[in-house]
């Protein structure tokens, strides 16, 4: 008899059935009632023990937190809350657990409180749905692209460029921190660095991927990457995992298209594989809404906001567009909103984004075509040359999830865009290059991923999508 697991028990239910299982204790009742958890789903399975010919040292150590292994045969449940049960034969701790000491109790914790013990928390109900869920979502975004005809590659994590020109940057070095070599210059001499250059922690894989685009046609990277932002919000972590597919022979409408299939792809999967955690997370989400005050309660619940988004085509705007719905609303009359929009040109802030897609029109929405002035140098330039061929998704509750552009494969327009703005185009030599060898239209879009598992689990603070946050001052684990 070999070991078994949790979910095949109790998706077979075999009554009378010997098995073999081990797992962790989550509770333990009037010296009978173990609930054990062995990970492999977020249900529980009673266990129930005769006590009275059980060793009282092991029935001593059969505590929150510890770790045991349990022979026994599943029965009917004479109790109402689950259909059956095990009925221990044996059982033998693997792991013991320090009742006094073990932080993890069968209680509420504060998110802060887990925050803390951030490698104890997945063993609360929590935190176990959510990165079961995360794992769900990391699976579907490989399957899709799969199934789309997309190649993954794997870009560079250590890289000498700035894809956004942010400057938000952890450096790589090998050089001595406290007397680094000097130039001539008396400047810090990058060429007797590990790389023979100044090198940097990536901030995007998307124009790495964009060589790829242009010999594979379809590729797309799924790893992490890292921003040196001091901010510390319930919005920003300081090391993420990015989705960026790029595309030859994609224009912007095709990237459009691509990214409101693939965010309809991944909650649909979810919501189809994981509807038991979706509905744990949805109760506790509930829980949470009725302690605030009702004017900032959330109009939908968690499932209903997933199929908000499945079941509602997208809706395309234009920058200009929504600059005059948000200039003319009485939010932005009535100086309801934070930022004020007055003029043709504002980088549109949460508060906007939510309005248009809560309020507004209801669902989904994508705007395109923003002011060249506020996006990056590689977005493609429309033929007004005010605008560039840029787009984000907007999701309810969350503002901004997706964006994307068609890219400038147009080598003289980059380069004049690369000197205004002051990116060194010495350092993005190939990649100036790629509009030099077999041009193409080309497009892609970025995601990030914790964004996404924020809003298929209704969690409200980044850290709590991600196994061990990075945050300032924070890299405890």
């Amino acid at each position: 008899m070999g070991n078994t697991t949790i979910v095949k028990i109790l998706s077979e239910s075999n009554k009378n059935k010997l098995v073999e299982i081990s797992g962790w204790v989550k509770t333990f009742r009037a010296n009978r009632f173990i609930a054990l958890n062995d990970g492999s789903c977020l249900e529980n399975i009673q266990c129930v023990i005769d006590y009275e010919n059980t060793d009282e040292d092991i029935l001593k150590k059969i505590t929150t937190g510890s770790a045991v292994k349990i022979s026994g045969k599943i029965v009917e449940s004479a109790g109402t809350k689950q259909a059956i049960e095990i009925q221990v034969n044996s059982i033998s701790i693997l792991g013991e657990s320090n009742p006094e000491e073990y932080p993890i109790q069968p209680k509420k914790h504060s998110f802060e409180f887990l925050r803390e013990n951030a490698h104890l928390r997945p063993r609360t109900s929590t935190f176990n749905a959510v990165m079961r869920l995360r794992s769900s979502l990391s699976f579907a975004i490989h399957r899709f692209f799969n199934e789309q005809g997309f190649y993954y590659v794997h870009t560079p994590i250590i890289t000498g460029s700035d894809a956004e020109g942010a400057g938000e940057q952890f450096r790589v070095t090998t050089l001595n921190p406290k007397t680094p070599d000097l130039n001539s210059n008396k400047e810090v001499d990058y060429k007797k660095d590990f790389f023979g250059k100044e090198t940097k922690l990536t901030v995007s894989g998307q124009l790495e991927a964009e060589a790829y685009a242009m010999s594979l046609g379809k590729v797309y990277t799924f790893g992490p990457t890292f921003r040196a932002e001091n901010s510390n919000t319930s919005r920003h972590l300081s090391e993420f995992w990015m989705i960026e597919p790029e595309a030859a022979f994609m224009d912007l409408n095709g990237n459009m298209d691509l990214a409101e299939n693939f965010l309809k792809y991944l909650l649909q999967y979810v919501l189809e594989n994981k509807r038991g955690e979706l509905e744990f997370l949805e109760s506790r989400l509930l829980e949470e809404e009725k302690r605030k005050p009702e004017k900032d309660r959330s109009e939908m619940s968690l499932i209903d906001k997933i199929n908000f988004v499945i079941t509602n085509k997208f809706k395309r705007i234009t920058y200009t567009e929504a600059i005059d719905i948000l200039r003319q609303c009485k939010a932005n009359k009535k100086k309801k909103f934070k930022y004020i929009i007055k003029d043709w040109g504002a980088d549109l802030q949460s508060e906007h984004e939510r309005y248009l897609v809560e309020r507004h029109f209801k669902c989904p929405v994508i705007i395109y075509n923003y002011p060249a002035s506020i996006k990056s140098f590689y977005m493609r330039e429309n033929d007004d040359e005010n605008t560039v061929r840029a787009m984000d998704i907007l999701f309810p509750g969350i503002g901004e999830i997706v964006g994307g552009s068609q890219r400038e494969e147009r080598a003289d327009i980059l380069m004049k865009k690369m000197k205004d703005i002051g990116v060194d185009a010495k350092e993005l030599w190939w990649y100036n290059e790629l509009r030099e060898f077999g041009t193409a239209v080309h497009s892609g879009f970025g995601l990030g991923f914790e964004r996404l598992v924020m809003f298929a689990t209704g969690m409200s603070n980044i850290r709590d999508v991600i196994p061990f946050p990075r945050t300032p001052q924070n890299a405890e684990f």
